[in-house]
């Protein structure tokens, strides 16, 4: 294994540390523990926290900023964060008006952080929570009850937060990050796995002419392995599986996410972009939006997921709202 770290133990909190010196416009650091906030604090506004497992970078820290996250948890690598760093950081984010935690479909993460809300309720804060499942790949997996949740949390997190940030109640936060979850569907596909630091080798061993599709973001091996085909075969076969669903319907306006896992060149995303919205525009929809790069990773796994969110009015617009984070800046 070869990794730019010092002590395995440390990688966390020296990601923590180096990102809060990187951007401390954005975010600064709770000392002792593994949270950011926003470093204008979050007075006067409802309040989005997230995280999970660290090793999704940028998601969840460089996502903490104006329109956005108000605090991010990083739990060790593919790990939950406990719920003592979840209660500090919604009292941390507390501006008031309430706390949303958005929470990735993931047993350890629904627990934690419906533990930490119980303990934030009991001092007084108003906490609601909703959890993202967009991966269509699974109905259950080794990490979850239903759905995982993958890079579909994304839109949740610029929606809702564009919601709060323009004054929404937290009652309205929360629908219209429910809105974004029953319209959001991704899937997932490697080319080889991603090495967790503390395990030294690949998660998933994969021989050179195979991938692996249906992965999740925490190296778990998908639901079938097949020959390397193009990258337009492979697009096809996630799209298949998305549109599937029935959600969506020609004529809709819908916005894109083309991820990258962590490990991935931007030329091959927006090749595999190219054909993307090729197919659905032949499909009639309206791709009103894209994003293309990395947003949710699985540290360096090599792959890509596509994630499609059917837009009305209200989530094109807040889609559309100003943010300012590390990892994501919207005029």
């Amino acid at each position: 294994m070869k990794k730019l770290i010092n002590e395995v133990d440390n990688v966390v909190s020296e990601m923590l540390d180096g990102m809060a010196k990187a951007c401390p416009q954005y975010v600064r650091r709770l000392e002792g523990l593994d949270v950011l906030v926003r470093a204008g604090g979050s007075a006067g506004k409802v309040a989005l926290v997230s995280g999970g497992g660290s090793g999704h970078e940028p998601a969840h820290g460089g996502f903490v900023g104006k329109g956005m996250l108000d605090a991010a948890v990083a739990g060790a690598v593919f790990t939950s964060p406990t719920p003592d760093q979840v209660y500090e950081a919604i009292k941390a984010a507390d501006g008031g008006k309430g706390v949303l935690l958005v929470i990735k479909n993931y047993t350890g993460d629904v627990m934690n952080f419906e533990m930490a809300a119980d303990m934030a309720a009991d001092e007084g804060i108003e906490v609601e929570q909703v959890i993202v499942a967009d991966d269509v790949a699974v109905e259950d997996s080794t990490f979850t009850t239903g759905r995982r949740g993958i890079a579909g949390t994304i839109f949740v997190h610029k929606i809702a937060g564009a919601c709060a940030e323009a004054g929404g109640d937290l009652a309205d936060v929360k629908r219209v990050a429910e809105k974004v979850i029953a319209n959001v569907r991704s899937m997932g596909m490697a080319l080889d796995a991603c090495t967790v630091p503390a395990a030294g080798r690949p998660s998933f061993d994969l021989a050179d002419d195979e991938v692996e599709i249906g992965i999740g973001i925490h190296g778990e091996p998908g639901v079938n392995r097949e020959k390397l085909s193009s990258v337009n075969d492979i697009s096809d076969k996630l799209l298949e599986k998305i549109l599937a669903e029935g959600i969506y319907a020609p004529g809709d306006r819908i916005a894109v996410i083309v991820n990258g896992m962590g490990g991935t060149p931007l030329m091959e995303l927006y090749i595999a972009n190219n054909h993307i919205h090729d197919v659905l525009t032949e499909k009639g929809l309206v791709i009103a939006k894209t994003l293309t790069g990395n947003f949710m990773t699985s540290l360096d796994m090599e792959g890509f997921s596509i994630t499609l969110l059917k837009l009305d009015e209200e989530l094109e617009a807040l889609l559309n709202a100003p943010a300012d984070t590390p990892a994501f800046v919207q005029a």
